[in-house]
């Protein structure tokens, strides 16, 4: 592919197409590497520029940006601070591809890194609730598995949802041998003294420790949090974002309610913001983290 025919929006929509286990800030990461061997500036001006325009373009086409903002950040905070370490340009190009490429393989591996880090909160006999498909916190529980702890999973249908069939939490977790139970979303108030504890993923994780995640997450953690349940959150660090929404409507991603007279169809939302206070941990591969110590972990990626 010649530089003028390069598209960052398709590259970044194929990696994720080519790829059904690559998160969002992997693909979009992967592909501003996929950019800078292509395009190849000259200069470090230019390299910020080109970096910059495609982190823009990406932000703007893609309809769900957080999770992609969070490794576009990263690998541009990588850049700048990579920069002015070398006298010579072309070995300052040659470094950044290829240790862009070596965090690509660390962040990939983090998921396993996780699902060790996560063994100790499955117990025998645990009847675990989760909400949504999420790769990580299916690689935690089938690792359980693996590891011979006897539990159960209560799956909700996670709607909206446009994951087929065999892309379902309940589906992957079955085919592993896991025993699940489905419900619908609004049987989870009812369900929720059965459950011993909950696992979610996360689109993003804000400096305030609460997550952006898929629409039911919030109302998941209230109902565990009424009923004095555990609710951990499982996450890579990578998805951290430099955000500090308060509530809800501080999303970019909002919802209007439209009152009407007349049958219209439901307009469809998949994220929403749950608060820090609504969770009990973080299991991520930096270590289990109370909601507080992410913004910690957030100053040291950027300024130490």
């Amino acid at each position: 592919m010649s530089s003028e025919e390069f598209d960052i929006t398709a590259t970044y929509l194929r990696f994720l197409e080519d790829d059904p286990d690559i998160t969002m800030p992997i693909a979009a990461i992967e592909s501003l590497v996929t950019l800078l061997k292509i395009k190849q500036p000259s200069t470090s001006a230019e390299l910020i520029t080109l970096l910059s325009g495609a982190i823009s373009e990406l932000k703007t086409s893609v309809p769900n940006a957080i999770s992609l903002s969070a490794g576009c950040d990263l690998f541009m905070r990588f850049v700048l601070r990579n920069t002015h370490l070398y006298s010579d340009w072309e070995s300052c190009r040659t470094n950044l591809v290829e240790n862009g490429q070596l965090f690509i393989q660390r962040a990939k591996e983090s998921r396993n890194k996780i699902a060790e880090i996560g063994l100790p909160f499955i117990k025998d006999d645990d009847i675990v609730l989760v909400h949504s498909y999420s790769r990580v916190v299916c690689n935690l529980l089938i690792r359980a598995f693996q590891k011979h702890i006897r539990f159960r999973v209560i799956c909700t249908e996670a709607r909206p949802t446009e994951t087929a069939k065999s892309d379902t939490m309940a589906y992957l977790l079955r085919q592993a041998g896991i025993p699940v139970a489905m419900i619908y979303d609004s049987e989870v108030g009812f369900f929720m003294h059965k459950v011993d504890k909950v696992f979610v993923g996360a689109e993003g994780v804000a400096e305030s420790g609460g997550i952006i995640n898929h629409i039911g997450s919030y109302q998941m953690g209230v109902l565990a949090k009424n009923a004095n349940k555990r609710f951990y959150v499982v996450a890579e660090s990578h998805k951290f974002v430099r955000m500090f929404p308060l509530g809800p409507d501080d999303l970019s991603i909002k919802k209007k309610l439209e009152f009407s007279t007349e049958d219209k169809p439901i307009e469809t939302r998949h994220l929403e913001f749950t608060p820090h206070e609504y969770i009990t941990a973080l299991i991520t591969d930096l270590g289990v983290l109370t909601p507080s110590a992410v913004s910690e972990e957030l100053i040291k990626m950027w300024y130490d």
